[in-house]
């Protein structure tokens, strides 16, 4: 049936063709951040914010070695947290974020890291993209499909979105495919963006989906 497709065809009839085409070509798409439990995770994420996976990696360690529980990063001094985070930027406003959902997490949710939607945007710096990262990777709960820039990006050359906000582009990529896919979607979208479609400089000679691409220059 992918051989009937071409990228003239409706969104709702390549998504499937593409994300097979996509598994295939990427099997090893998981969460680039490296992290042990779903407090590690949640950290990473927060740091992740225009920041690099890479550089946010390099940081946790130290980090995490210094405050291996959301108890232990609470209790924390400020200053020295932010000395270890500051290579991700945006350090000052990033501990107080960390410091703060921690103590939450202490005082509120019993020292464990909620696994619900609603309970994770109540902590401080976490918005939906960061709960859906929390959800997914570790709890394996598909909420939604996370949009960070690469997702992004690729919803719209792909024509898989026309939306310009992450909410919207979410809701569409949401009733593109089926709720079981919605973690790996983005982790797809994420290695395919990084490895062959570049913000730049696609290399769509290379690229498993140009013929489904309306952006493909080939």
């Amino acid at each position: 049936m992918s051989q009937e497709l071409s990228a003239a065809s409706p969104a709702t009839e390549r998504i499937g063709a593409i994300v097979e085409r996509l598994w295939a070509a990427h099997p090893d798409a998981e969460c680039a951040l490296v992290h042990q439990d779903a407090y590690q995770l949640l950290v990473a994420t927060i740091l992740s914010a225009q920041c690099t996976d890479e550089r946010v990696n390099l940081v946790t360690p130290g980090l995490f070695a210094a405050y291996p529980s959301p108890a232990e990063m609470a209790a924390a001094n400020r200053e020295e947290v932010e000395e270890i985070i500051r290579p991700t930027g945006f350090f000052r406003q990033k501990a107080r974020f960390i410091q703060e959902a921690c103590h939450a997490i202490v005082h509120d949710f019993g020292g464990q890291i909620p696994d619900e939607m609603e309970d994770l945007l109540k902590l401080t710096g976490v918005a939906r993209k960061t709960a859906g990262v929390v959800l997914g990777v570790w709890y394996g709960k598909p909420e939604g499909v996370v949009v960070d820039t690469h997702v992004k990006r690729l919803s719209a050359r792909l024509g898989l979105s026309e939306a310009t906000t992450p909410e919207k582009i979410e809701l569409d990529l949401m009733a593109l495919t089926p709720r079981q896919h919605w973690i790996d979607l983005s982790h797809l979208l994420i290695f395919h963006g990084r490895r062959v479609c570049a913000a730049r400089k696609p290399d769509c000679p290379r690229c498993v989906l140009a013929d489904l691409c309306p952006s493909a220059q080939i």
